[in-house]
């Protein structure tokens, strides 16, 4: 008779459905015919221990405490490790599955996956977010010294034991190939767009510019490697050194270095022209950039940025907003011509091309229309997901299919 298929997916880095690409394959995968269930931590809004949305069943743990140097960013892998172990025990027990879909980081589910297709023959499936080597360097700095090989012998270990690597852009799919030993029929680009439907651009909202004429906004983590630090130091060489006093800038997120940027906004004497709003609502969020006037992304060029496609990119893109990015390469592929672009890491070129986007509104109205139609025409979640269809076809087969 046929059954459907079953998928396990495991996170660490959000619960779910907050973060947004886990839940987007989750949807998209038991739309097509699977059955899902998720393992993740508790935390922002969604603290139920087991609950079932849209049909897919979802498991959570205490999160672990915030990562603020290098002993807690290590307790952080088995602390995890242990919590979804006992998880995925119960779930094997309660209903089964065919395959582990692991999302990074860490890179120690490898581990659970090798009992259970040891036990039954399950597929192992790497979902690969973030390079951990390379994010370690980019938040922690230093030399290729221990722990940058531990990660790196984490991540061996689970390109080893995987049966395919779904990759979240080209240079990442590279990196599964060179790095990895994959072959290229094993590995699959599923980006992360949004679902346009999802992030329809709203009427704007003069209020939220706080009497100025110009509204800028940043969204997105505000951890090490995010460089809000940069973006601070730039908003002063706008205010305080060009002297544009009618520019509100607006820092949406939060993350492990909130206070630490907070405090430096103080420090530089921006609290009137920066509000920091921490996190929000979707329709909030919606609001601010339906408003803003450009939006910011200034993640600097470090091993792990360079080669990673930052979401919000994407995000601002589909509400149709022109930005100023670092000239990072996979933000260059997303955005391309509607962006301007400062060299890597220089703050000051950085807020000149802010002021060069905010004095110019015609390029800035023909950037943000390039980037709204590039979304729907082809970045948005409905066309990039036929990858992931596509990947769990090689893999399992249909969403249903005959057992014996």
């Amino acid at each position: 008779m046929a059954e459907k298929n079953r998928i396990l997916i495991i996170v660490e880095n959000l619960p779910v459905p907050f973060d947004r690409r886990v839940w987007l394959e989750s949807t998209t995968l038991r739309e097509a015919g699977y059955d899902v269930t998720v393992i993740c931590p508790q935390g922002r809004g969604h603290t139920e221990k087991h609950e079932v949305i849209e049909g897919i069943d979802i498991y959570r743990y205490p999160p672990p405490p915030p990562t603020t140097n290098k002993l807690s960013y290590a307790w952080e892998f088995p602390y995890c490790w242990i919590e979804t172990m006992k998880l995925a025990s119960r779930v094997a027990r309660e209903k089964g599955f065919d395959a582990i879909h692991a999302c990074n980081p860490p890179d120690t589910f490898f581990l659970i996956a090798l009992l259970y297709k040891l036990r039954g023959g399950v597929r192992f499936v790497y979902d690969q977010h973030d390079l951990c080597p390379e994010l370690y360097l980019s938040r922690f700095g230093g030399r290729r010294a221990f722990f940058f090989w531990l990660l790196r012998l984490l991540e061996r270990a689970t390109y080893r034991m995987a049966d395919m690597v779904i990759s979240t852009n080209l240079s990442y799919r590279e990196h599964a190939i060179e790095v990895g030993g994959f072959g290229s029929e094993d590995v699959f680009v599923v980006r992360s767009g949004p679902r346009v439907e999802s992030f329809t651009p709203l009427e704007p909202d003069p209020s939220l510019k706080r009497g100025k004429k110009h509204l800028v906004c940043y969204l997105g983590v505000m951890a090490p490697q995010d460089g809000v630090d940069y973006l601070l130091r730039a908003i002063r060489h706008v205010v305080d050194v060009v002297k544009r006093k009618n520019v509100h800038f607006v820092l949406i997120g939060a993350g492990d270095s909130f206070r630490a940027i907070k405090a430096l906004r103080d420090d530089l004497g921006l609290s009137d022209y920066v509000e920091m709003t921490g996190r929000i609502s979707d329709e909030d969020v919606r609001r601010y950039l339906s408003t803003a006037d450009l939006c910011v992304c200034p993640d600097p060029k470090n091993p792990l940025n360079d080669v990673s496609t930052m979401n919000k990119v994407l995000e601002y893109m589909t509400f149709g907003r022109a930005m100023v990015s670092f000239d990072l390469r996979e933000s260059r592929y997303s955005a391309g011509e509607g962006a301007l672009y400062a060299t890597p890491n220089d703050e000051i070129e950085f807020g000149e091309k802010i002021i060069q986007l905010l004095d110019d509104e015609e390029l800035r109205s023909s950037m943000g229309e390039e980037n709204r139609e590039r979304i729907v025409e082809e970045l948005a979640w409905e066309h990039t997901s036929e990858e992931l269809k596509r990947a769990y076809e090689h893999l399992l087969g249909p969403g249903e299919a005959e057992r014996g």
